[in-house]
């Protein structure tokens, strides 16, 4: 090995090969179901993210018990706020000819945010996990194109595709791949990416530094890449119903 490729080894690129491939790169099956002749194997991601949902359903519980349409509690107070304030964001986004499905995007950014906000608690976040963010990205496109059906019926979905020149179909149709595609590799590398720079602050600056930037990379990244997923679909889905 020459002094250069030593050195190359050595320095930061090695340090962040080894992130990646310790973040990404295992095995990370936590739960083996014999299936077959083989396995059914559950990873820690989806592990994780079961969890997050449970945490949200009792959340949701108890924020909700015993509600009052006179003389209500502050409980109740911050949850109607919280809850009309989200509507109100994502009901911008979609515009009035695609309000029904506020609701369903509300609860995606909840859970979406929750499991970017994870990695704070000492667990990897699930949408680390390349598979987590394609199974969101084509719930989200499936949501799109059924919208788009819906509204303009089977037949004028299918002639949306030659607008607004007939020529551009095939990049109509191919826009179907690229919306989940770019959805779910957004999510994905801005989340591991800002891991990725957290690792690297805690082993060259391990007091300091991750106490700061982690207000930005853990609570502020996280929060935005729900959001821009949100805002995203809102806006496919606003397309697809006008």
């Amino acid at each position: 090995m020459t002094e250069t490729a030593a050195t190359e080894s050595s320095g930061i690129g090695a340090v962040i090969r080894g992130l990646i491939e310790e973040l990404i790169g295992e095995d990370k099956t936590v739960i083996e179901i014999p299936f077959g002749d083989g396995f059914f194997n559950i990873s820690s991601s989806t592990v994780t993210m079961w969890k997050i949902m449970a945490v949200l359903i009792i959340l949701c519980i108890i924020m909700s018990w015993n509600l009052k349409v006179y003389n209500i509690s502050k409980r109740q107070a911050i949850t109607e706020s919280f809850v009309v304030g989200l509507r109100n964001l994502v009901s911008g986004f979609l515009g009035p000819t695609a309000s029904e499905y506020t609701d369903f995007l509300v609860a995606t950014l909840i859970l979406i945010g929750a499991s970017n906000l994870s990695g704070v608690f000492g667990a990897t976040p699930p949408t680390m996990d390349l598979n987590v963010t394609i199974a969101l990205a084509l719930v989200s496109i499936t949501l799109v194109e059924a919208a788009g059906i819906r509204k303009r019926k089977f037949g004028g979905w299918l002639k949306s595709f030659t607008k607004p020149v007939f020529i551009i179909t095939p990049m109509n149709i191919l826009e179907i791949g690229i919306r989940p595609l770019s959805l779910c590799m957004r999510l994905f590398g801005n989340v591991l990416g800002a891991t990725i720079i957290m690792e690297l602050l805690k082993k060259i600056a391990p007091i300091i530094a991750p106490a700061v930037l982690s207000v930005y990379f853990d609570f502020f990244d996280g929060l935005l890449q729900a959001y821009v997923f949100i805002f995203l679909t809102s806006l496919y889905i606003k397309e697809a119903t006008e």
